[in-house]
């Protein structure tokens, strides 16, 4: 009866162990699709820099578009590693830039913004 006892708690643990581990990997991205979170992090980095020169040469803020038609944006694209870009300007002296998961296969995937403050902070979720 003991032996019994002992193969029904191993099994659960098992068990257990399996349906966590199979959650958890749910909620990452699968080999060949990482969140190259620097890579992002940069990126963001270089479009707020842009901002500000273009905020010192035109008295505002601007658009992705405006800023790469200005040239002061090297950027290789708006949708990077599983990510695209967008920037929300708000009366032309305020911004905020976000990176989203580009699919909503990727709702799991933290979202990144970055503000005129040039601090770059993570959110949860994924942005309609």
């Amino acid at each position: 009866m003991k032996i019994v006892g002992t193969i029904v708690v191993l099994v659960s643990l098992v068990a257990l162990a399996w349906f966590v581990t199979k959650w958890q990997l749910s909620k990452t991205p699968l080999p060949g699709e990482t969140i190259n979170e620097t890579g992002i992090k940069s990126d963001l980095q270089a479009i707020a820099q842009a901002e500000r020169k273009y905020m010192a040469s035109h008295g505002s803020y601007a658009s992705i578009d405006e800023l790469q038609h200005d040239g002061l944006l090297a950027f290789s694209g708006l949708r990077w590693g599983g990510y695209f870009y967008t920037a929300t300007v708000n009366d032309g002296q305020h911004f905020e830039i976000t990176a989203q998961p580009a699919e909503i296969s990727k709702a799991g995937w933290p979202i990144y913004h970055i503000s005129e403050t040039m601090r770059v902070w993570e959110s949860a979720g994924f942005l309609e």
